[in-house]
This record gives structure tokens, sequence and C-alpha cells, in this order.
């Protein structure tokens, strides 16, 4: 089976990776000339570990991380350090927090040698859905495929392509993120602090540093001269740790960009020999920290459909396109709603006014503990789809039948 990858994002790679594995010929097409990811942390929750396991990526994702933000009181705070919510202890012991660019070097060290080709632009081409890419930048035009994986992110060509798409909508408020430059104490505790149209969260990465991040509602369109400036002007008064945080924080290494999701869910993430995935199918608010774990899970779900065709080298249309149709019937019952609720999560966060702030923060104190947990578990509990002959990818062992 041919497949044609666009995008080297977390979800593309992943996907190249599990159906390398279950025996495809895969290339990914990547348009930057280089690989710089961003630098920043991600929260990866017992679902996002779970794809990462079916993949065949345990091990060395287990080299990346560890368990130090389960040992954390974690929930919400107001900017003077005073609980408002906090999650019980076994809902966040399966979080790991990790480098983005650290599980980026994991993903490109997994793939066999000529996988990756960087400095190619790559877009579908042909009439409803038709499995071939248009390439520039390298040495052919165009190239034949049995499937083509759009995962080219929350602006993807492809998805702007297609005759359903919605385009984007604001959230309202933008985000800088930051690493830590040395390690911090985060005495005790993480989580996020809710101000007045103002969030901050931090959570702990495996060497000691710190990954945070500073939300503020704002236009998207504020040009602002000096961010970290701004961050400092906006959170150096808040409860410790946080001028700690900033202290220890590269200025140039800060950066800001406006929070995005979907305007509206869309009606299929599948078009002929083409499907969408990641950001590009199912783009939401970071409020919930599950857009890298749902495009992890987008991938096993993909990997585990197309298993029994991978190797196949003239697979049948009608059973590719039977395999696409189940992956996104899945993936839209499972992601459009999580994208739903973690708009829902960003626009209590970031309430206006006054008694806006009270009344939340009233519904934040008078939430019982244990619902908070429950309402975390159950979006982390998650497993691939089983197939009647699907291998588990990477270890040999198999699925049970549906």
């Amino acid at each position: 089976m041919r497949v044609a990858v666009i995008g080297a994002g977390i979800g593309g790679l992943c996907t190249a990776i599990g159906l390398q594995r279950a025996g495809a010929h895969v290339t990914v097409y990547e348009r930057a000339p280089i690989l710089s990811p961003i630098g920043s942390g991600l929260s990866i929750f017992p679902n996002g570990s779970t794809a990462l396991r079916a993949l065949g990526l345990g091990d060395p994702f287990a080299s990346i991380t560890a368990d130090s933000a389960a040992h954390l009181r974690a929930g919400q705070r107001k900017p003077d350090g005073t609980w408002l919510a906090t999650i019980p202890p076994e809902a966040v012991n399966g979080l790991r927090v990790v480098h983005r660019a650290d599980l980026h070097r994991v993903l490109v060290d997994a793939l066999n040698p000529g996988t990756l080709q960087l400095g190619i632009s790559a877009t579908t081409a042909g009439a409803e859905g038709t499995p071939r890419v248009e390439l520039e930048g390298g040495d052919v035009a165009s190239v034949e495929a049995d499937l083509v994986v759009a995962a080219d992110g929350i602006n993807s060509a492809v998805r702007r392509s297609w005759p359903a798409d919605p385009g984007l909508r604001y959230s309202g408020y933008s985000s800088w993120r930051g690493v830590t430059s040395r390690p911090v104490d985060l005495l005790g505790a993480a989580g996020e602090t809710w101000g007045t149209g103002l969030r901050f969260g931090m959570a702990p990465l495996r060497d000691g540093r710190v990954y945070w991040f500073g939300v503020a509602s704002m236009p998207a369109d504020d040009r602002i001269p000096d961010e970290f400036a701004a961050v400092r002007r906006l959170f150096e008064h808040w409860h410790d740790p946080i001028p700690a945080l900033l202290d220890a924080t590269d200025p140039a290494a800060v950066f800001r960009h406006p929070i995005n999701d979907l305007a509206k869910p869309l009606p299929t993430f599948h078009r002929g020999g083409v499907v969408l995935l990641g950001d590009a199918a199912h783009a939401m608010t970071p409020d919930l920290g599950q857009g890298a774990n749902q495009a992890m899970e987008d991938a096993a779900t993909l990997a585990a459909l197309l298993a029994p065709l991978a190797a196949d080298s003239a697979p049948d249309p009608g059973t590719v396109d039977h395999a696409l149709s189940e992956y996104d019937r899945l993936r839209r019952a499972r992601t459009q709603p999580i994208a739903r609720r973690a708009r829902g999560v960003g626009a209590l966060a970031h309430v206006k006014g006054r008694l806006g702030v009270g009344v939340r923060n009233a519904v934040l104190r008078l939430t019982p503990a244990s619902a908070l947990g429950r309402q975390a578990t159950a979006v982390q509990q998650w497993a691939p789809p089983a197939t009647e002959v699907a291998p588990r990818i990477g270890d040999g062992s198999r699925w049970p039948a549906r």
C-alpha cells in the first residue's frame, strides 16, 4: 500500500510510523526545510499513552518523560494562590508532560530512512478525493498513492479545498508559551490559575524544568512590541512560583499565538482516498490538553483499521474505502464532543465581568472533586479499535475481534 502523508507534525509522524510498521510504503512530505519544533511542553494523558503503545512507541516515549506531574496537587487557583478546585490524584496519575521537541525527535527516529522528505510542499490533486499529491520543491511534480493522509495542521490546505470546510474561529484569547531554562520548584502544585480574562498554567518536565503558558483575552490581531514584557506585566504579581518561572525563562524563547478552532464540526474526515487527521480534521482549543492526544488516537485508529491491507501492493479500493469510512465514523464521534467541551472550558475560564468571574469561581468551589475527577477520566479512557485480523503494531500480538 502506497501512503502519502502531508505534514510532519505529531499526528503525521505517528501515522507514518504505524502504517510503515504494518507494511505500507510511506512517504511524509513536510514543507519546512528543517525540523524545528516549537519550544513548548505537551500534556500526554492516558489515552495518548495508549495510542503510542499501540503504535509500538511505548518504550521510546517512556525514555523522555516521567511521572513527576502525577505527584503534584492539580486544579484551579485564584491569582492569590487560593484553591478553587482540586482534581483527585487518581485522575492525573497517568499524566505525563514532555517537551515537544523531545517527542518529535523520538518520532522522527522511529521512521525508516528516507521516509521524511523535507522542503517539499504537498497538497491533494484531482476531483472527489483522488489520492494523488502535487509537490513543489522536489524532483517530481506529482505522486500517485493508494491513500493520502492530510495531517497539515489547523490551517490545512487540503481541508480548505473541500466544499464543507467551515473555516476557523478565534476563541477570544491568545496564549504565550515558554519553558524555563533551569529547574524550578513548583512548591508541590501544578495546574492552572484563573483570573479575570487571564490564566496561567504550569507543568514539570522530566529534568525539572517547567513548561508554562499564560493566556489573555485580547483581539486576535493585537500587536505587542515586547511579548515577554507583556507577560511580566500581567502575571508577575500572581502567586508563587509564577514570578520564579518568569525569572527562569529566556525572554527570546517566549512566543504567542492566537487560539483558534474549527468554526463548526466537519461533516466528514474522509473524501475518496484522502483522510484528514489531527488539527486538519478537528482543530480544538487547548483547554483540555487533548489536541496532540487526539491526533495520536487518530493515527493509532487509522493504523489499526488499515493494518490488514498495509502490506498489499494493490489493495482493493472498496476495502480501503470501507476502512476509511470506519475511521471517519469513529474519529468524528470521538473528537467532536471533546472539541465542544474544550471550547466550553475556555469560555468558562474567560468569562467577562466581575459578576461573571464571581459566579464562575463559586461554581468551581461547589463542584465536588469526585465530579471533576470523573469528567477528566472520561476523556482519558480510550482504546484502539479491535479488528479481526489487525496485528498490534510493534509487538506482534492481536487485538480481540469485534
